[in-house]
């Protein structure tokens, strides 16, 4: 039997933390999740133009943030536009949706995965000044937990291949991941003050945005069951073992390096 969710109302909230709407998941073509990577080749190579412009974006942004406490709005659209571009991208390539995402750089309406942002938010310029410091933890759990994902997709993948849908623990860890990482990115993006949090889902109902859900949503608020916590801290082992174990690599090719040169060979 497949897994239902009930439609979640947005509560409203003080903290202006990005939120993540995916709905439950849903049957998906067989075809298009074996061909998954290859049909998101047109997408990467507008996301390598749009990283570009992301980039300069963000420059400008950082700049203005420090004078005013704010981005200017055609930075802070565009970047949000970024942002959501990416993260239908990847909720797509995560199997999280089987729905093919459209190329537009806003919030393309009738598309389920949507990315909610407070705009006009005040930001603290200290925070702003040091915030490629201050993200360095959070940029490493995140990492963590993306590399452990990608290194368990595989067996993920042949899950949804089988059944052609994501059983709900696999889709809970997943969409946690990817939730994190939307957060981490809008955090480092300058989009909002708030820095990222709940890996491990919500506990109770989330600080939301000001809007309305299209729809049902699966993830708002995104609680994680006892199989998904489990997969999700099998994440973390993994990324922590393929962190170590080329840390180790790079570390004896380095050590050999150093005494070939010292030997002269």
């Amino acid at each position: 039997m497949e897994p239902h969710y009930g439609t979640v109302p947005l509560i409203p909230g003080t903290e202006p933390l990005p939120e993540l709407d995916i709905p439950r998941p849903d049957r998906q073509n067989r075809l298009a999740v074996l061909v998954r990577l290859l049909l998101l080749v047109p997408h990467l190579a507008v996301l390598a133009v749009l990283s570009v412009l992301a980039f300069f974006a963000v420059a400008a942004g950082w700049c203005a943030a420090l004078l005013i406490g704010r981005l200017p709005d055609p930075v802070e659209r565009y970047l949000a536009g970024f942002l959501g571009y990416d993260t239908r991208l990847n909720a797509y390539a995560m199997l999280l949706t089987g729905r093919y995402p459209p190329f537009e750089l806003g919030d393309p309406m009738g598309y389920p995965v949507r990315v909610r942002v407070r705009q006009s938010v005040r930001l603290n310029r200290l925070a702003v000044l040091f915030r490629l410091v201050l993200v360095i933890p959070a940029a490493v759990v995140g990492s963590v937990a993306a590399a452990g994902w990608w290194a368990f997709s595989l067996f993920g993948w042949l899950v949804v291949l089988v059944l052609g849908w994501m059983p709900r623990p696999l889709f809970e860890a997943t969409a946690a991941v990817l939730r994190y990482r939307m957060r981490l990115g809008a955090y480092l993006l300058l989009l909002t003050p708030a820095y990222p949090k709940r890996l491990f889902g919500d506990q109770s109902a989330p600080d939301a945005v000001v809007g309305t859900v299209s729809g049902p949503s699966a993830t708002r608020p995104l609680f994680l069951g006892t199989g998904a916590k489990a997969l999700l801290g099998a994440f973390l082992v993994l990324g922590l073992l393929g962190g170590a174990a080329n840390a180790s690599r790079y570390g004896a090719d380095g050590s050999a390096a150093v005494r070939a040169s010292l030997l002269g060979e």
